[in-house]
């Protein structure tokens, strides 16, 4: 194995989550560091927030943790703009307190995943400081991607975060020989996009990679994987420079946010950088993983990121943006599965990340309802009752199936999107490169509550958080939750455990015929059920109910009606039954 000198190196993981594949079965919870827990009380979470809350981690029985990026950065984008990959940012904490949060997440039995963000640098790396110093035509500008093309962008390509995707290098200069230069910004323009074409990027991503590897690392989740490789000549795309006046052809005629595609997203050129990574990935043995996040709408390009040669997971956002309607589920969970499984790849589930509207409120809307954008004060407000039913339901149905599972921070309080943030606090780029046209993603990070009548409900006990919390979100508050088994902390304790138990991750899957408005699936001995419909439906299955949504425990007069064949299971509901010999309908 290498090592980088000077750099400890932990023990392994040991006992049940020790296998290679591990990631094939795990639970994976996602920390957004500036918004999980503030330990030195500057409103900001940090690396000692979460050592402080590694019980309430442990206890929630999760396997791994997902850090978002924690590496020094101006924060334009929050973190996606890095500025050093090789250090922690200090708002943050240390590379020491790193270590300590490593050594002691194993010692739990828990591994560790960090964010690499592969396609742009920030504008304050030393790189493209170096890049802006040396002029055109040097070799420091070749590794980003500028272009010469007069007073016009070298194309039409516009920002994922609003406005164009092309910036004057004149204007970030002020210096003559500049003039007619441009350089590509996918994101903002504090975010330039690296040249994978050039040799200096895959060499010093490589040695990336080795300086976390050799401190212990377990793997890496890959921001905006299929973004890496451009095409050839860099052609116009169709969608145009505003990706946010989209109306998707055959739609409902909505406006919204364009999707992930065109020339510049899923280029064929981005596996070939890959199977180099994973050549390194190979130096330490195969428990170390990779997860791609890749905005792909076709699951066989989707699967091609996980062949065996190269990434270990690709996040199934396919289900994620399912709503809440059965054929569109079942359809999209079969397709999917059919897809990873012919390169030899399990499923991941994931419902909530940082970048969209946590599904307790997602899924509070009527079927089609656009949130794409974020939510707002005025406008349309989910039914919060509703939406909290159907993410436990949807969560537990998930949990049910085989592969992997990803829970985002706050998800297991069931905590919903701060909808009524006001504009004014909006951190988001987003938001300003929009016009004030989409409201972004800050409703899904606003910092968790931890203690209901501590300030700030517990998250740090210095100043006031970066982003407001609500005010009645003591109600959410873990020592709330914790102090009521039926809350949604408990639940998700529960099925993570029962999940485990059942052995339900490295089982397979089987359809089972049902009304329309059922899912029902055969997972080994177990038939995992959701009722997307509005009355109660009949579950085709006779056994024992090993879990209902919502409850602590199923009621009597639901054991005894499934132990007898006739179990009707409620709209907003699912259910795991573990099936007596003889007990299934037949399956498809």
């Amino acid at each position: 194995m290498s090592e980088t000198p000077g750099i400890p190196t932990t023990e392994p993981v040991t006992g049940p989550n020790a296998a290679s594949d591990w990631w094939r079965r795990a639970v994976i919870y996602q920390i957004y560091p500036r918004s999980f827990a503030d330990g030195n009380g500057d409103g900001i979470g940090d690396l000692r927030g979460v050592l402080d809350h590694l019980d309430h981690l442990h206890e929630l029985g999760v396997d791994a943790l997902w850090f978002s990026p924690f590496y020094p950065s101006p924060q334009w984008d929050n973190g996606y703009d890095v500025s050093d990959y090789f250090d922690i940012n200090p708002e943050y904490g240390t590379l020491e307190e790193f270590d300590e949060l490593l050594s002691r997440a194993h010692g739990l039995g828990m591994r560790i995943i960090i964010d690499v963000v592969p396609n742009h640098t920030s504008s304050d790396h030393a790189w493209f400081r170096a890049a802006l110093a040396a002029g055109p035509g040097s070799p420091e500008r070749e590794r980003f991607v500028f272009r010469q093309s007069g007073d016009v962008p070298p194309n039409n390509w516009g920002s994922m975060f609003g406005g164009p995707a092309w910036t004057r290098v004149e204007e970030v200069t002020g210096r003559p020989e500049d003039h007619g230069w441009w350089y590509l910004h996918i994101f903002d323009v504090h975010q330039p996009d690296l040249n994978w074409d050039n040799a200096d990027v895959h060499a010093e991503f490589r040695r990336y990679f080795r300086f976390w590897l050799d401190r212990g690392v377990d793997g890496f989740r890959v921001d905006v994987a299929h973004g890496l490789v451009k095409a050839p000549g860099l052609p116009d795309d169709e969608i145009g420079p505003d990706r946010f006046s989209y109306v998707a052809p055959g739609g409902r005629g909505q406006v919204e946010k364009a999707p992930d595609s065109g020339p510049y997203f899923d280029q064929d050129g981005v596996h070939d950088i890959y199977r180099e990574w994973r050549r390194v990935f190979d130096e330490y043995g195969r428990d170390r993983m990779l997860v791609a996040e890749a905005w792909v709408d076709d699951p066989d390009r989707i699967a091609a990121y996980v062949r065996s040669d190269e990434m270990s997971q690709a996040f199934n956002f396919d289900v994620l943006k399912c709503g809440w309607e059965a054929i569109q589920l079942r359809w999209t969970i079969a397709r999917t599965l059919a897809s990873n499984a012919s390169v030899g790849a399990v499923n991941t589930w994931v419902l909530s990340n940082h970048d969209v509207v946590r599904h307790a409120t997602r899924l509070g809307y009527p079927f089609g309802a656009l949130t794409t954008n974020g939510i707002g004060v005025t406008d349309p407000q989910p039914d919060e009752e509703t939406g909290r039913r159907r993410a436990l339901a949807m969560t537990s149905f998930l949990m049910g199936l085989p592969g992997s599972m990803y829970v985002y921070n706050g998800e297991e309080l069931g905590l919903p999107e701060a909808t009524t943030l006001p504009d004014s606090a909006r951190r988001d780029p987003t938001w300003e490169r929009s016009g004030h046209r989409v409201r972004g993603r800050d409703g899904c990070r606003v910092p968790l509550p931890w203690v209901a009548d501590a300030p700030h409900f517990g998250f740090g006990a210095g100043e006031e958080p970066w982003l407001p919390q609500p005010a009645d979100w003591g109600r959410f508050a873990v020592d709330t939750e914790l102090a009521d088994p039926g809350s949604p902390l408990h639940e998700y304790r529960r099925t993570i455990a029962l999940r485990r138990e059942l052995e339900l991750p490295a089982g397979t899957l089987s359809w089972v015929d049902a009304h329309q408005d059922l899912v029902v699936a055969r997972n080994g001995d177990v038939v995992v059920a959701l009722n997307t419909g509005v009355t109660p439906l009949r579950v085709p299955v006779r056994g024992r109910v090993a879990l209902l949504s919502g409850t602590v425990e199923a009621p009597a007069s639901v054991v005894e009606a499934a132990a007898r064949g006739e179990f009707d299971l409620e709209p907003n509901r699912a259910a795991w039954i573990v099936v007596d010999e003889g007990g299934a309908a037949e399956r498809s």
